[in-house]
């Protein structure tokens, strides 16, 4: 299944929640995204954690391969009022960026895309002595019955080839990929939010994912996204949808 997010920018930078503001507040408590740090973000994509991280007085890089999907990250940074973000065409295994420039390397919802051990590599390299790496998640969570477990069932059912849904939210590979990469005092945090969504906003959400938008045709997109619609009003009849989403974060440090 070829994935492209930037076939589904627009619906990207407009409907996928970034991650909240208490993720910023536990990492701050670990010492990292404090103000002044160099914040190096990797597979930026519309600049979620960057501009979370630039408000809170970092310098910060995003590193992305969309062209399209770094437009939007300047766009909504425009609208936030921000110009501090410095967003760059390139890949989390191969930065362009010096040896030993950043505090912080984060990377928020996309280790999974990555060529996991070059991109730790090129972590360690990019890293100044005792910085900092944070990888973090914020899943929906199927549970049976809500709305998340009805959506990935519509999704399957159109995309045979997706294989990402029944997740937990939880990443314990990370953990390894970190700990091989010789990275000491491991950690890892989570708790559970609820997202409220209008049933427009949770189409949104869900053509800007991976197994709708960035990999069907505009065509197949269209139908999907119609079955969605009709789905949400015989079965989740409320006009803000509380859907369940999980935090979770690993942090590191390397020598």
């Amino acid at each position: 299944m070829k994935i492209d997010f930037g076939a589904t920018a627009g619906d990207y930078a407009k409907h996928r929640a970034g991650f909240p503001s208490s993720l910023f507040d536990r990492l701050a408590e670990h010492g990292i995204g404090l103000a002044q740090q160099n914040v190096v973000d990797l597979g930026t994509g519309t600049g979620t954690l960057a501009r979370g991280f630039a408000a809170r007085g970092c310098h910060v890089i995003g590193i992305d391969p969309s062209v399209s999907l770094l437009e939007q990250a300047r766009q909504l940074d425009q609208s936030a009022q921000l110009k501090e973000v410095d967003y760059r065409v390139a890949t989390a295994e191969n930065t362009g960026l010096p040896d030993a420039s950043a505090d912080v390397v984060t990377a928020g919802q996309c280790w999974h895309w990555f060529d996991r051990p070059r991109a730790v590599q090129e972590v360690v390299r990019i890293l100044k002595s005792n910085g900092y790496i944070a990888i973090a998640h914020f899943d929906w969570i199927p549970l049976k019955g809500n709305v998340v477990e009805a959506t990935e069932q519509l999704i399957e059912t159109h995309n045979p080839a997706w294989k990402m849904g029944g997740g937990n939210g939880l990443h314990p590979l990370w953990l390894q990929d970190l700990a091989e990469g010789e990275f000491r005092e491991i950690q890892t945090f989570s708790y559970d939010v609820f997202v409220p969504y209008t049933h427009e906003d949770w189409r949104g959400r869900i053509r800007a994912s991976a197994g709708v938008g960035a990999s069907l045709t505009p065509d197949q997109v269209e139908i999907f996204d119609r079955e969605l619609a009709a789905l949400l009003q015989v079965k989740f009849t409320t006009p803000i949808l509380q859907v369940h989403h999980r935090v979770w974060a690993a942090i590191a440090r390397v020598d």
